[in-house]
């Protein structure tokens, strides 16, 4: 069996947030006919209940290395001194590069997929150097949620965010160059990429993010987690990602008041780890709970009246969204929450930029008694797994993946 290096920022289990996810059906993919090596870090605690099953998937060796956030920060720090993206210094780790280039040495590697930008340090060179297939999976321009995050913020962050945008945009353009492949999850994302990348441009591939229909299936009993009598307005993900803080921020100050005037009801439930403070501090107003991290986020989207993705800065495809819509809830987004679904009308999606109108559509959701089946019948026939990651699994078969990339590569990868 041929043996493939993979490097990611975080452990890519449990898939139970945005980024591991995908990470871990890319990795159960090619675990599925590869022998695995994994490079990752752990940045919770509670993660490192999972190595074992992480060990288990792979069937290769495994190099898992503590990343204390603290310290992350400080490190980071050192880029504004060197001129790089603080995002590369925030992940750079000696332990991890010396067992990389050993597994490079000891090992013949029949390819590397590097699992986001911050990981692309780690990956390029080693591929190179060994002839082996180097194919990044940035999922979306990180640098445009930079140059988002700067645009919204006051000083000194938006000059730091605005530095940011620009380093990390030089450093994706340059990994565009160097890699065999890149991979995005949107046709926008590739967009914005080729604008920046050149000569590498037609590298630059579209793999969209997909849904468990088989795990995320209405069909299934599900205890109810709501009080009797409650309209459940749910919001589920990542609740230290600025991102989603800012939309249920949003949401809960400029569009619920309306919705519960209307309907007395109706309850705003923000369900997933790690609230921020300006999170949990939502749940002092009235009609708003915040959970949490939930063993088990089935239950509340089951028996959910209406799911919202009020997002405002993401780009990409957003997994609440199609986990929404595999559970048969009506969904209202925002158009940034389904940039990356280019059929969200024919999804059932009730799309809309503006408060008021959300408030509107969200009442009207409340008040509808059936489920939302054409979701469900829209991501099975098109945002499987298996499907969306055919093209990656095929491009670690064909050896000419590789010829294009190895004429001019640059030098600036170290």
């Amino acid at each position: 069996m041929s043996e493939l290096l993979f490097l990611a920022h975080r452990i890519p289990y449990p898939p139970d947030k945005g980024d591991k996810i995908r990470s871990y059906h890319l990795l159960k993919a090619l675990a599925a006919e590869h022998t695995v090596h994994l490079g990752t870090f752990v940045d919770d605690p509670a993660d490192w209940a999972h190595v074992a099953a992480v060990e288990r998937l792979c069937k290769g060796e495994v190099c898992i290395r503590p990343l204390n956030p603290s310290l992350a920060r400080l490190r980071s720090a050192s880029g504004l001194l060197t001129g790089e993206p603080l995002t590369l210094a925030y992940y750079r780790d000696s332990t991890l590069r010396r067992w990389i280039r050993k597994l490079g040495a000891c090992r013949s590697l029949t390819g590397v997929l590097a699992f986001s930008a911050c990981m692309a340090q780690y990956a390029a060179r080693v591929a190179l150097d060994l002839g082996a297939p180097c194919v990044l999976d940035l999922c979306d321009v990180d640098s445009d949620k930079w140059r988002q995050y700067a645009a919204s913020r006051g000083q000194p962050m938006k000059t730091i965010y605005a530095r940011e945008a620009r380093t990390l945009a030089a450093a994706e353009a340059s990994y565009v160059r160097d890699f065999d492949a890149t991979l995005v999850v949107a046709e926008t994302e590739a967009q914005l990429l080729r604008e920046r990348a050149g000569e590498g441009a037609n590298r630059i591939r579209v793999v969209g993010n997909g849904v468990d229909t088989d795990y995320f299936d209405p069909a299934r009993e599900y205890d109810r987690p709501f009080p009797a009598g409650t309209s459940a307005i749910v919001f589920t993900g990542a609740m230290d990602y600025h991102a989603n803080v800012d939309g249920v921020e949003w949401f809960a100050r400029d569009v619920l008041p309306a919705i519960r005037r209307a309907r007395p009801n109706a309850m705003f439930f923000i369900v997933g780890s790690n609230p921020s403070a300006a999170v949990r501090a939502l749940a002092d107003a009235p009609g708003i709970v915040v959970s949490g991290r939930v063993s088990d986020v089935r239950p509340y989207l089951a028996h959910a009246a209406v799911v919202v993705a009020p997002l405002r800065l993401a780009r990409g495809v957003q997994n609440k969204v199609l986990e929404a819509l595999a559970m048969g809830r009506p969904v209202v987004a925002t158009p940034n929450a389904v940039q990356g679904l280019p059929s969200a009308m024919e999804a059932g999606i009730h799309v809309t930029p503006e408060a008021a109108a959300m408030k509107e559509v969200v009442i009207s959701c409340l008040g509808a008694a059936a489920a939302e089946t054409r979701g469900r019948r829209f991501v099975i026939e098109r945002y499987g797994w298996p499907q969306q990651l055919r093209q990656v699994t095929e491009l670690f078969h064909a050896d000419s993946v590789t010829s294009e990339a190895r004429e001019g590569v640059s030098a600036a990868v170290v």
